[in-house]
């Protein structure tokens, strides 16, 4: 299965998350990173997840020429037909020709209100949360973020209160995703020149939230530590030393930060434990050559994608599109 994506895909060198200044972009960084990995990863996938199976719906998209007659002749064009249960597996033949099928990763359908690739990334998060006795989620994103709904509709269906900082003013009529995130979380419109300078907006943010009996914590703070204690920071500095650490059971709030777009390295496992589902030999596979396109906005699905490729020995694409 290969991937090819708009931008060049940093490469660990070991089975960590890294970032990206010490990331090789050489053939010889994919082939350290493949040993031993499997392994690593599978340990990272042992864990409870938001989602109680990858398991997705793929349709394929196949095109047939069709003519279309007009005042000056005949030309020819193409129809496309939707065949929602194709031939997955050993059944997949590239017979066809390159351009004339692709599949659909209907991940769109996994809740009705929240996006798909956003279920993904917080398919390792929200329950990371739970087991740390979270009590609110500050994240930020456009108006129309379809990150901050996603994470405003997950923390109420677990109790959490989410906050929600909205780049640029109120609009007269909410709609779309802004109607959503004012629906189930507590929005905020934050000017962009302020929004600008987001990751010392969040902090504040989330200080506020806090008071001055909680804690202020980053996902990789919650990741990083034992589960009993941890290191947190709030608007009265607290000793960061590892004989000073607190429990997190001593604060009355606890808030996290989530990065905007969940750009977060525990978001990155929801991706990788899709790419392990789809590179099953009665699925999409290892051995067929498959372009996988992306949209990306901060990057995290297209990471998570490369490395799932890279981890479970499927090899990725040397050209981009």
């Amino acid at each position: 299965m290969k991937l090819q994506q708009r931008l060049p895909l940093p490469l660990p060198v070991s089975c960590g998350f890294r970032s990206s200044a010490h990331l090789p972009h050489t053939l010889q960084g994919i082939a350290e990173a493949k040993l031993g990995c499997e392994e690593f990863v599978a340990k990272l996938l042992d864990r409870r997840w938001t989602l109680p199976s990858p398991d997705t719906r793929i349709q394929q998209i196949v095109s047939a020429p069709k003519r279309i007659e007009e005042e000056d002749g005949l030309l020819k064009d193409k129809s496309w037909f939707n065949i929602p249960n194709p031939l997955l597996g050993d059944k997949i033949t590239d017979k066809s020709g390159p351009d004339s099928s692709f599949y659909v990763i209907r991940d769109d359908l996994l809740h009705p209100l929240i996006n798909g690739n956003k279920v993904r990334k917080l398919d390792a998060v929200l329950p990371l949360l739970e087991d740390h006795s979270v009590t609110d989620v500050v994240t930020c994103g456009g108006c129309q973020s379809a990150h901050a709904a996603a994470v405003a509709v997950s923390c109420a269906e677990r109790g959490l209160r989410s906050h929600l900082l909205l780049r640029g003013e109120q609009p007269d009529i909410l709609t779309g995703y802004n109607l959503i995130s004012t629906m189930y979380g507590n929005v905020k419109y934050v000017p962009r020149s302020v929004y600008a300078n987001r990751e010392e907006t969040l902090k504040t943010y989330a200080s506020s939230v806090a008071g001055g009996n909680g804690c202020v914590l980053s996902l990789s703070d919650i990741l990083e530590a034992p589960l009993t204690e941890q290191i947190v920071s709030s608007s009265h500095p607290i000793s960061t030393s590892m004989d000073d650490q607190r429990s997190l059971g001593n604060f009355s709030r606890k808030v996290v930060i989530m990065n905007e777009g969940a750009g977060d390295s525990i978001a990155l496992l929801g991706v990788i434990r899709l790419v392990h589902h789809l590179s099953q030999s009665h699925l999409l596979g290892k051995e067929k050559a498959m372009k996988f396109v992306v949209d990306a906005g901060t990057g995290t699905t297209a990471v998570g994608l490369g490395l799932g490729a890279i981890y479970f020995g499927c090899s990725p694409g040397k050209s981009l599109l």
